[in-house]
């Protein structure tokens, strides 16, 4: 029989949201935008499910602080368009980096979260500021309070010991002295014979259950069989009429 297990599915209340604090200070662009989305969706966590916002809060600093590899500080082209002709307008990488910093990292991450509402909601989480500023001080606070709460009892149920087992002192007999050491003279204590049992019925004079019956006498049958006395005389009687018979047989002839 297949035993099917029922796979953990939380509800929206269950869920409680975190905040990340990140330094962006010499972290390349797209490994951090990769570490923010992860804290985002809420992949970190055991109870991750991908149709709820099981994501936390993420507040980036020194986002001005951000590297990229190679040549794409010339090369990458942030690319708009007004819907009027002639209104596309493309900025480089570096010259977004020098006006929004913020603009940078918050594009990089919307991109790696999910295309619906789901996601809009994720990226609603992510606060990104140029400088090591920020005004979400007591939201951090809370939230290590918060997790230094849940952290105790775990902490508490690890480090403790189950109780020994209770040991029990063994009674042993008193061993005699060896002759010649000291308290040679001492001698272990007689054990006390044990008193047979006394039950109801013995005391009343009936014989019980547990107490053998007497032996009988063995019969005059059994005896007889045992020595071999019962059934010599029927054979001799057997081999007497056959040698009668065979002795007429031989007159007759």
């Amino acid at each position: 029989m297949a035993i099917r297990i029922k796979h953990y599915n939380p509800s929206a209340s269950e869920l409680v949201a975190d905040w990340h604090v990140i330094d962006a200070t010499g972290e390349v662009l797209g490994r951090l935008a990769t570490k923010v989305a992860w804290l985002l969706m809420g992949k970190h966590k055991p109870g991750y499910v991908p149709h709820l916002l099981a994501g936390d809060f993420v507040v980036v600093t020194n986002a001005a602080s951000v590297r990229v590899t190679g040549d794409k500080a010339a090369q990458k082209m942030y690319v708009r368009h007004s819907q009027r002709p002639g209104s596309r307008t493309e900025t480089p990488l570096g010259t977004m980096m020098d006006k929004h910093p913020a603009r940078v990292i918050e594009q990089t991450v919307r991109g790696m979260l999910p295309r619906n509402k789901l996601g809009e909601r994720m990226i609603s989480r992510l606060k990104v500021y140029a400088g090591p500023d920020h005004p979400h001080s007591a939201q951090v606070i809370g939230a290590e309070r918060t997790r230094a709460r849940t952290a105790e009892p775990a902490a508490a149920a690890a480090t403790e010991q189950p109780p020994a087992p209770s040991a029990r002192r063994r009674r042993t007999r008193p061993r005699a002295a060896a002759p010649g050491a000291e308290g040679a003279t001492r001698e272990a204590p007689a054990r006390p014979a044990r008193r047979p049992r006394t039950t109801a019925k013995a005391a009343a004079g009936e014989p019980s259950a547990s107490s053998a019956p007497p032996a009988k006498a063995p019969s005059e049958l059994a005896r007889r069989r045992r020595t071999g006395t019962g059934t010599a005389p029927r054979r001799r009687r057997r081999d007497e009429s056959r040698t009668d018979e065979d002795a007429g047989n031989a007159t007759e002839g």
